[in-house]
């Protein structure tokens, strides 16, 4: 074996084992019912093991339920990873009406939006280029009945609440 080739295979087996970021989508929530459709931020905690920031090149996401697409995109350049740290990342996702109207003959009796949020974390590492970090985050949404939506707010929350402690009492904490 020549040096050339010992040296490409010094350098393989390095980069092989060594550390390289790490990701976890922490939560998916409802954030906003709007007009134009209805947004959903899902929290992505990234673990950079390097002293220095690392370029996050672009994030895809593709929100599928029931196997379909109801909704995807690509969020370009959204910062940096910070050093030695983990950064959370706030991912929007826009889902339009249209796509919800077609998922009520999903939803069926349990009145329950079943998802799932695939994520690429695209980063730009020194030396090694670009990878992705595949992440996956699969949930159900309980969906607002229409009683719900006549109380409304927080005073309809108060009210469930109360109506919660009266229908079990060892619920209640007397201080």
């Amino acid at each position: 074996m020549d040096l050339i080739d010992k040296a490409k295979n010094f350098v393989s087996e390095k980069v092989a084992n060594m550390e390289k970021p790490e990701a976890t989508i922490t939560d998916v929530d409802l954030k906003r019912i709007g007009f134009d459709g209805v947004s959903f931020h899902a929290k992505v905690s990234v673990k950079n093991p390097y002293s220095v920031p690392i370029p996050i090149m672009e994030i895809d996401y593709v929100l599928k339920s029931a196997s379909r697409v109801i909704a995807s995109g690509r969020i370009p350049d959204p910062g940096n990873l910070k050093a030695n740290d983990s950064t959370m990342l706030d991912v929007p996702v826009k889902v339009p009406h249209s796509v919800l109207i077609s998922l009520a003959r999903d939803i069926g009796g349990d009145w329950d939006v079943d998802y799932t949020l695939e994520l690429g974390l695209i980063i730009d590492l020194p030396v090694i280029g670009n990878i992705t970090i595949p992440l996956s985050y699969s949930g159900e949404y309980k969906l607002p009945t229409l009683s719900d939506l006549w109380k409304g707010g927080k005073e309809g929350e108060k009210k469930r609440e109360e109506e919660e402690e009266k229908e079990d009492p060892s619920k209640v904490v007397e201080i």
